[in-house]
């Protein structure tokens, strides 16, 4: 018996990149933030051929969701085509051998970096969401012990404290993205830097969220049908930003998230946030119900109060 016939021939990677074990722990430590909605779950982050804080928590979890048959979608704060998401997504297809499609509707795992879709998700799609910072209460405890603490005993004082000093200094929330909320009436958590434009659609969705922090190393979750709700008093409710006026320069779509672009000469222009929304919309393909119509309501009937722009 010889060395060569003891041993298998070179197989190169395992699908999906992850070897076994690592995705197995990965789909129980999902399991787990699904039956515990908002909590924090550690896991043991790998190491993957691009540098953490460029999207390896997503990435871990996408690539253990992932199968032949998936059609994956990556977006980067909106856009398919940015340079992070082409490469993530060409890093999945060749792991994995799925299908890729900027179309939301079709996609059967979104993996995004700082935006949710502005076509509604559907029941079956997982939406994937690289986190760079899990702990909503860092600002207000850097101690993670005690934060974790904190969580523990549902003591969230020091979080409405904060927002209660916004108020009296600013007269309104200044904080943007990774605006805190509420999950299933239990945990807080931070939903990613996605604009406190999204943060409503996290409420009731239909669809399966999966967040993760690969530096970190936590995951959390808000599965279908669940309560999220922004932080808010009763006398001041939670306010989205203002997109009033905002006219998309090459689909003349309004009230949807927009990226401003400033001009030479001082002025700015705007354009659909949403790249695969505006493709369809320039390609006259009939895109899916919005979240927001085109008065600027907010389309799901299950939320609670809804989003006020500030006067």
């Amino acid at each position: 018996m010889t060395l060569s016939e003891l041993t298998n021939e070179r197989q190169g990677y395992s699908f999906g990149y992850l070897d076994a074990y690592a995705k197995r722990e990965l789909r129980r430590r999902a399991l787990k933030a699904i039956a515990i909605p908002g909590y924090q779950v550690p896991y043991a982050s790998r190491e993957l051929p691009i540098a953490r804080g460029w999207g390896t928590g997503g990435l871990q979890v996408t690539l253990a969701l992932v199968g032949p048959d998936s059609i994956v979608k990556v977006i980067d704060q909106g856009a398919d085509d940015s340079v992070n998401a082409a490469n993530l997504r060409r890093f999945i297809k060749r792991m994995s051998g799925a299908s890729t499609t900027t179309d939301t509707l079709r996609a059967t795992i979104l993996q995004s970096r700082h935006r949710i879709p502005e076509e509604i998700m559907q029941e079956g799609q997982v939406l994937v969401l690289q986190v760079p910072d899990p702990e909503p209460l860092r600002r207000v405890q850097p101690d993670i012990s005690k934060a974790a603490q904190l969580h523990a005993d549902a003591d969230y004082g020091q979080m409405w404290l904060g927002l209660y000093e916004q108020l009296v200094r600013f007269k309104q929330y200044v904080q943007g993205a990774d605006y805190p909320s509420l999950v299933h009436g239990r945990y807080i958590m931070n939903p990613s830097p996605i604009p406190r434009w999204d943060t409503p659609k996290l409420h009731q969705a239909a669809h399966l969220t999966l967040l993760s922090a690969g530096r970190e190393k936590r995951m959390y979750a808000v599965p279908p049908y669940t309560n999220v709700q922004p932080l808010e008093f009763d006398d001041v409710p939670f306010q989205i930003e203002d997109q009033t006026g905002r006219v998309c320069k090459t689909t003349g779509a309004a009230n949807k998230f927009m990226n401003e672009l400033p001009q030479d000469d001082g002025s700015a222009t705007f354009e659909l946030s949403d790249s695969g929304y505006a493709e369809k919309l320039k390609n006259d393909l009939a895109p899916g119900a919005t979240y927001f119509d085109e008065q600027g309501n907010f389309y799901h009937d299950g939320y609670l109060k809804p989003p006020v722009r500030p006067a």
